[in-house]
């Protein structure tokens, strides 16, 4: 069945003022949603009030939080809004999410909030088939991805995730946290047993931003790049976000595509 005329997509993000990730990143899943679905508008709203404003500052760049887009569709005459955000998982940023979206429920017909990156056990083994065929490392190295973390509940996803990885042949995937319980410190004794050839770094998070370019390969002493060679392991980085890979912007298309249907309901 069609899709209701007057829909439009609302996409969300954290934000990032790092423009060469963010055009990577956010901009290319904005773009592929609108290449799919070129009837609907496309709006943005990212709901960092920090990053917000340093790039109203910096770049003089305004972009709206999600109050502000959903005063905009209205305004434009919007009546049916798919919203899709670019969050990994459904943590606090999610919950907070939903509930400033649900606050204009009263000025649309409909609102359909869409799946983040990873839900359902398919979107766990997308996103992991996506990672071994992107990075493959060789049976002597190591591949660290650097997930976010939270003290949600959702934390729980990263050690799924870690298990899929061996449990998908690749004993030599892991992901560890900056922030939560599944951090850095949790697995060294394990790496330092292990003792890899090599050991690469890279971001399990949307946009390769700040955590990515200081906390996981910044030169300071607490970065995991810092770390990990002082405990003597070689170290490369990738500061490539997930928002990069053609087959994880996939992912959202499909999440889109399933709030589409259930408008024509």
């Amino acid at each position: 069945m069609p899709i209701p005329e007057k829909t439009a997509v609302l996409v969300i993000s954290f934000g990032t003022s790092y423009p060469e990730t963010r055009k990577k990143t956010i901009e290319k899943i904005e773009k592929d949603i609108q290449q799919a679905f070129p009837d609907l508008p496309c709006y943005r709203a990212w709901t960092s009030p920090r990053i917000r404003a340093k790039l109203k500052k910096r770049d003089g760049t305004h972009i709206m939080d999600i109050a502000e887009a959903m005063i905009q569709m209205k305004n434009d005459g919007i009546r049916n809004v798919i919203v899709q955000p670019t969050y990994v998982i459904t943590g606090f940023e999610s919950d907070a999410m939903k509930k400033e979206v649900l606050a204009s429920e009263k000025d649309f017909d409909s609102i359909v909030i869409c799946d983040s990156l990873i839900v359902t056990q398919q979107d766990e083994e997308e996103v992991c088939q996506a990672l071994i065929r992107e990075y493959h490392p060789a049976p002597e190295d190591l591949l660290l991805l650097m997930g976010h973390g939270t003290e949600h509940i959702a934390n729980e996803l990263y050690p799924e995730m870690d298990r899929l990885f061996k449990e998908s042949g690749c004993p030599n995937i892991h992901i560890r946290t900056v922030e939560g319980d599944f951090s850095l410190e949790t697995f060294l004794e394990e790496l330092r047993t292990i003792h890899p050839a090599h050991v690469h770094l890279a971001p399990f998070m949307i946009v390769a931003g700040d955590h990515a370019s200081n906390d996981m390969a910044g030169e300071d002493e607490d970065s995991w790049k810092s770390i990990l060679e002082k405990e003597g392991f070689q170290i490369s980085c990738t500061l490539q976000g997930l928002g990069e890979l053609p087959s994880i912007r996939d992912i959202f298309l499909r999440h889109v595509r399933a709030g589409s249907a259930q408008l024509t309901r």
